[in-house]
């Protein structure tokens, strides 16, 4: 009798390898059912404005902490900022273009509020650069801006010869510091001397109060000659050569020349765009119409 049943609980091999999955299908439901938490999950949205402005503000602070481990940043003068520095200090293109545009027109940075509102940096990367902002004394002293009038001009006599001055004569001139008076001997080098006052407009910062200062303390007493350029038979590539002309300027004087003929008087000059009283006095200097 035991033998009969034993042997009708043989099963074959079909039959054992559907028991086998069928046991493998029960263990994995079972696992499903008591580990499966059918809790809806709340998804983060980083895609969305309030998400990817907070992460603009921690980039910001981030970069601020890294910028002041890595780097020392000394005191300048924000209107002389040239555009490896503003990259260094964390500036975008737009930000320094900005700045860029402003001081085209000759304009000047005061504050650290005008900084910001030419400039539109962040209100971070300003917290953290604006320490190190020098302006000059009559900017952070405005008093001194009247003691220009109330200085005395020295006598020919008395004054230094601006052909031989040094830096350190420039430098005890009025509202003249290190960096001025190293930019006037550099451009005088450059061009092999001063032939006329005017040549000091083209100094990069320099401005009218402090060419006055000079004038009242310095001279051309030794004057370089210049072999003048006829403006009628000139090239544009002629009138580039004279400092402070660039070459796009010296080919819309060439062009203006062309369409003309000939130029008769220098004051048809300021018709041509980009040409003011100052850069027609420079100009002059170089040109002659014979």
């Amino acid at each position: 009798m035991m033998k009969k049943i034993i042997s009708q609980l043989v099963f074959t091999k079909q039959q054992q390898v559907g028991i086998i999955l069928l046991l493998t299908l029960i263990i994995i439901l079972f696992s499903v059912y008591l580990f499966y938490d059918p809790t809806p999950q709340t998804v983060l949205d980083i895609s969305s404005n309030e998400v990817q402005m907070l992460q603009k503000q921690i980039d910001s602070l981030q970069e601020n902490e890294n910028r002041k481990k890595t780097q020392k940043i000394y005191p300048f003068n924000p209107n002389f900022l040239t555009e490896f520095k503003a990259y260094k200090l964390g500036m975008s293109i737009e930000e320094f273009d900005r700045l860029r545009a402003f001081r085209k027109k000759n304009k000047w940075i005061n504050s650290k509020q005008d900084f910001k509102q030419i400039t539109q940096v962040s209100d971070s990367l300003l917290d953290a650069i604006s320490p190190y902002f020098k302006f000059p004394e009559w900017v952070t002293n405005p008093k001194l801006k009247y003691t220009y009038k109330n200085r005395k001009e020295k006598s020919f006599t008395q004054k230094i010869d601006l052909n031989k001055a040094t830096q350190e004569d420039l430098q005890k001139i009025y509202g003249i510091g290190k960096t001025l008076s190293k930019r006037i001997v550099t451009y005088r080098e450059k061009i092999g001397g001063f032939s006329d006052t005017i040549q000091l407009y083209q100094i990069y910062g320099l401005k009218d109060e402090s060419i006055t200062e000079i004038l009242k303390n310095t001279a051309i007493k030794t004057p370089k000659p210049i072999s003048k350029i006829n403006l009628n038979t000139a090239s544009a590539s002629d009138i580039a050569t004279i400092p402070g002309v660039s070459f796009e300027l010296a080919k819309k004087i060439w062009e203006f020349r062309v369409l003309r003929e000939q130029i008769n008087t220098f004051s048809e000059l300021k018709k041509i765009d980009g040409i003011t009283l100052k850069k027609l006095q420079l100009i002059k200097l170089y040109l002659s119409l014979d």
